[in-house]
């Protein structure tokens, strides 16, 4: 059959296949060679570990009436010891039940970790790319207000969209949400800069693709992977600063998240009393742990010059 004989459609669809299934069998190889490092294979082993603790939360404690974020008080177990009937974790100064804070705080931590990297990933992805891509004024404008952002620490400008919008864990994503866009933007930038100037990319254009097919198609994808160590990296990253801003005082009162956990239980370290706060600090850890030693290993499978540094 020659080719002129095969329908126009058909034509587009098998290229489209192939590279379809060109993507699956480098996401196959790249997971292979994460899981071939130990420190990436004990990352991810602690991820799925949280995420099946957030799948089951109901389950390992009962949530507590309307609002399942708000901390359950049990003023007759005050300051209980790990072990204490009814509290496995032990208990704060003022009878929350530590179990409780971790499992409900680790749902807040991965949902806010979630949305906000998601957030930041497109805006940052879009902003840089189109900077790179057109060049000239854009360029300028754009590299000009991501530069502004990024020279803000994210910690302070969290504090100061909380202490503007008020204590709650949705002004704290929003706060940062609004800042770590710019990181994203800096790298896709100098990536699609190099890219858009492949010899593909320019047969892209011979061929007839508008500038937007060229810059989604051709651009984006082959410009990307950079982004992605970055976002495994912010996993780790946002949890940590919402944890500090919930534990200055700025998230709401009684709320189930490991910063304030970490703040309430530091009143009884001097005393003795350790778990209310190194628990859920162990938690954080862990998380920013986990999220690290992804980051690393993914960076080495896309980019193996790493590794000689």
């Amino acid at each position: 059959m020659a080719a002129s004989d095969i329908p126009t459609t058909l034509r587009n669809v098998l290229p489209n296949r192939r590279k379809t299934r060109m993507r699956f069998q480098r996401l196959q190889s790249v997971f292979s060679e994460m899981i071939d490092n130990p420190l990436t294979l004990i990352g991810m082993v602690i991820v799925v570990l949280f995420v099946l603790m957030v799948i089951f939360a109901p389950v390992l404690a009962p949530p507590n009436g309307q609002d399942p974020y708000q901390m359950p008080r049990d003023y007759s177990a005050l300051k209980m010891p790990p072990g204490a009937p009814g509290h496995p974790l032990g208990t704060t100064e003022s009878g929350g039940d530590v179990l409780y804070g971790i499992v409900w705080g680790a749902r807040l931590s991965i949902a806010i970790s979630l949305g906000v990297v998601i957030s930041t990933t497109i805006f940052g992805t879009l902003m840089g790319g189109i900077a790179g891509y057109v060049g000239g004024y854009v360029d300028e404008v754009i590299m000009r207000l991501t530069d502004a952002m990024i020279s803000i620490p994210a910690l302070v400008w969290a504090i100061a969209v909380v202490a503007a919008l008020g204590p709650s864990y949705t002004n704290v994503g929003i706060g940062l949400a609004t800042m770590l866009w710019g990181t994203y933007a800096r790298i896709i930038r100098s990536e699609v800069i190099h890219v858009k100037n492949e010899e593909y990319v320019d047969a892209a254009r011979i061929a007839g693709e508008g500038n937007a097919s060229v810059f989604l198609r051709e651009v984006i994808p082959n410009a990307i992977p950079p982004i992605f160590v970055q976002s495994t990296l912010y996993f780790g990253k946002v949890v940590l600063i919402a944890a500090s801003v919930s534990f200055i005082g700025l998230a709401p009162r009684g709320l189930a998240e490991w910063g304030v956990l970490v703040s309430q239980g530091q009143e009884g370290l001097l005393a003795g009393r350790w778990w209310a706060s190194l628990i859920p600090g162990a938690a954080i850890f862990l998380w920013a742990f986990a999220w690290n030693m992804i980051g690393d290993g993914l960076r080495d499978v896309l980019d193996p010059r790493s590794q000689a540094e």
